[in-house]
């Protein structure tokens, strides 16, 4: 376990007024800082937030808390890129990679009903693959994905050896990826991110690894989507308490490495 006083720094941003009060989610990000970093990394998430292509926003919330729990440590899931052509192609294998992961089709479907009636979602759908329903309470809000990061020289290392462009996207991305999939409970998770600007998104499993794909959304569409399908759940708050509460780090080690395409 890491040893050294590390913190929790998390931002969110929307647009008239807060998100509780009905405002519209602009950004939103987290990172894990020592104590003599906080500086860097809060203007860090301050400059996403003043720079995101849904807007400008009114309301702004920065909070740093001290970790007091250790932190554990998580090999990255492995990468693979799916191009494709169109949306269609793209939902396309979504579906399939989802299903190859073990989620029923018929779940699969039911799954991508809630997406249509839950547009303005803030955080994450729990998805029952058994009963085929949603089954955590958030409503509009979800499940966020908390208390997490990638230390910057380990990613660089990462990137430099399967020649990955050091994109913050996907290392955010792969991080929650990763912290998600490694529970039991997990099946697999299916993304795509709400920037209007940014039609790339993901299935992601332990058997699968992180499988980006292209194109999930057409540029201009403002609508994300993030669904993590479980299986044999019997405490859900204990589920959602670890995807909120428990402090992990991603790290990568060289030796134990496989080269892939």
């Amino acid at each position: 376990m890491i040893e050294e006083t590390f913190f929790s720094v998390r931002m969110r941003a929307s647009k008239n007024g807060a998100h509780e009060h009905g405002g519209k989610h602009i950004s939103g990000g987290e990172q894990i800082s020592t104590y003599g970093n906080l500086k860097n990394v809060v203007n860090v998430l301050l400059e996403k937030a003043l720079s995101h292509s849904r807007g400008n926003p009114d309301y702004m919330q920065i909070q740093f808390e001290l970790i007091d729990k250790p932190i554990t440590r998580l090999k990255p899931l492995h990468i693979v890129t799916n191009e494709v052509e169109s949306v269609e192609e793209g939902q396309s294998i979504a579906r399939n990679l989802l299903e190859k992961a073990g989620v029923p089709r018929e779940s699969i479907e039911n799954a991508y009903q809630q997406i249509t009636e839950n547009l303005e979602l803030k955080g994450a759908i729990l998805f029952d693959i058994r009963s085929g329903v949603r089954i955590d309470d958030r409503k509009k809000n979800g499940v966020r994905v908390s208390r997490m990061d990638w230390l910057p020289e380990n990613f660089e290392k990462w990137a430099e050896y399967y020649k990955i462009p050091r994109s913050q996207r996907v290392k955010e991305a792969l991080v929650l990826a990763t912290k998600v999939n490694v529970h039991p409970a997990t099946v697999a998770e299916l993304c795509w991110s709400d920037d209007p600007e940014y039609i790339t998104g993901y299935v992601s499993s332990k058997k699968l690894g992180y499988q980006r794909i292209t194109k999930l959304k057409e540029y201009g569409d403002e609508c994300g989507c993030r669904i993590f399908f479980v299986d044999g759940l019997s405490d859900i708050q204990s589920y959602i308490n670890y995807l909120e509460k428990q402090p992990i780090f991603v790290q990568w080690e060289e030796e134990n490495a496989t080269r892939f395409n």
